[in-house]
């Protein structure tokens, strides 16, 4: 004879039955949470430029063909210092890569903040997406901020 009386058994049934109704949802959810990361990694002085390193982290199932932000650098008291479109593509589908991009005419000391502003081309093989936007996540292991 079970030491569990016949109501366990019910109850485990039952949990185990919760469990597996949920799962699916966990797992949409985590692929609705793909994201494409993008890291200020460094600033860095090159050539009378300052040079700025950005990791591209493309944990999402699309490769994408064109992926041109709209960077707006601000100086340390917050007023806007350049503006500049950069292009992180191609950005193979789960692909990390690093992309480096010259601020001509701003030192890296004059650089407070930096601005994820826009999207101005993002597109995939099936063609030009209106929702990258929502896909960005900035973020920064600099000392300058990078925000969306």
């Amino acid at each position: 004879m079970s030491p569990f009386p016949k109501r366990a058994g019910a109850v485990t049934i039952l949990a185990a039955a919760l469990l597996s109704m949920c799962w699916p949802a966990v797992a949409q959810e985590e692929v609705a949470e793909a994201k494409v990361r993008v890291e200020l990694n460094k600033l860095e002085e090159m050539g009378g430029a300052c040079c700025a390193y950005l990791l591209f982290e493309n944990a999402t199932e699309s490769a994408f063909d064109a992926l041109k932000l709209d960077l707006v650098m601000f100086d340390p008291d917050g007023v806007i210092a350049k503006r500049l479109a950069v292009e992180g593509a191609p950005l193979p589908a789960g692909k990390t890569s690093v992309k480096l991009f010259d601020i001509q005419g701003l030192a890296c000391a004059e650089i407070g903040q930096i601005l994820l502003n826009d999207l101005i081309a993002c597109q995939d093989s099936q063609g030009a997406r209106t929702d990258c936007a929502g896909l960005l996540a900035p973020s920064s292991r600099a000392a300058v901020p990078f925000i969306k």
